[in-house]
């Protein structure tokens, strides 16, 4: 929001402006703030106050319900669980922004894929393949004989109780299955649309816009390399913007208000909402169990997705659209 009050003379005043115009202004400031949710925090007397917002909470999304029906069913085969880790989950979208200097996807794809297939919970066994840093760098020492856990251990060959760890091989547990893949497209601009109207000094104007992004991801024997799955979701993401501004004189003074508010739906959020998609619908071809009921389940719940117009019952098809001109590089 922005303002500016002038005289007509040209000298910007407000200590002396009218009462109705600081109401005025007062009323534009408070629409502009409303439902923040900040609040003063001042944890120590010598420190400054600082803003606090909302709690912390679970980083959900529309799809995180389904997961929990899904290892019900995986549990209900009464199988062996099977060993399923991820593998790297890359943006190759291609785009960033050029002022900043940073990709516009995250490149945290592998992780998110790693929360999905946690969200399972003891239906699988999940192994650690993402970051295994500290686990090599443990086997460097322990092949050194430089880890120990403070105790003291009997190792054939050594005549007395030693301090270091000794290892016999075989504790890393073998991967059944990974999953792999990456986030393939990222277009702007599918549509958009808005108006703007203006008369006498005031005015409104609204606009929308609609991109989406996609991935692309696929299930992989571990010990043959054979592609049981794969799967290409994408999904539309939305942005709105409404506004308003009044530029006219009152009595002598001139008033410049502007206030609006923009919002769209989080890029990041959208990637891991059809991250999660695609590993229910991988788990669920892998295990054979029919993941419809579960997925519908969640989107009744929390009456996000349409399902009114949908044939497959995990994503949507999208429409076909020619992709516009982008200010974005690729």
């Amino acid at each position: 929001m922005s303002y500016i009050i002038m005289r007509k003379a040209g000298r910007r005043v407000f200590a002396n402006c009218p009462l109705k115009s600081v109401a005025v202004l007062a009323f534009f400031a408070l629409a502009a703030c409303e439902g923040t949710g900040a609040t003063e925090l001042h944890v120590f007397p010598k420190d400054s106050r600082v803003i606090t917002g909302p709690n912390v909470t679970k980083n959900t999304t529309p799809v995180t319900p389904a997961f929990t029906c899904l290892a019900s069913k995986i549990k209900a085969k009464d199988k062996r669980k099977l060993r399923i880790t991820s593998g790297e989950v890359l943006d190759l979208t291609g785009k960033y922004l050029e002022n900043e200097g940073g990709s516009i996807v995250t490149k945290g794809g592998a992780h998110m894929v790693m929360s999905a297939l946690g969200k399972l919970g003891d239906a699988i066994i999940l192994l650690e393949r993402v970051d295994t840093l500290i686990a090599d760098k443990e086997l460097q020492y322990m092949d050194r004989r430089q880890l120990g856990d403070g105790g003291e251990h009997i190792v054939p060959g050594e005549a007395a109780e030693v301090p270091w760890l000794p290892y016999f091989g075989g504790t890393v547990l073998q991967t059944d299955y990974y999953i792999a893949g990456a986030i393939t497209e990222l277009n702007f601009n599918i549509s958009s649309k808005g108006g703007e109207v203006g008369f006498a000094g005031f005015g409104v104007k609204a606009s929308a816009l609609t991109m989406n992004v996609a991935v692309d991801l696929r299930i992989v024997d571990a010990k043959s390399m054979e592609v049981i799955s794969t799967t290409s979701l994408q999904k539309q993401i939305i942005g709105e913007e409404i506004g308003a501004d009044v530029f006219r004189f009152f009595g002598d003074y001139l008033f410049d208000l502007n206030t609006g508010r923009r919002t769209q739906e989080p890029i990041q959020l959208a990637v891991r909402t059809t991250l999660e998609l695609a590993v229910i619908e991988l788990i669920a071809t892998l295990t054979k169990a029919d993941p419809s009921s579960c997925i519908q389940s969640a989107e009744d719940a929390l009456s996000v997705i349409a399902t009114t117009e949908r044939a497959d019952p995990i994503v949507a098809a999208p429409a076909d659209v020619k992709p516009p001109n982008e200010r974005v590089r690729s």
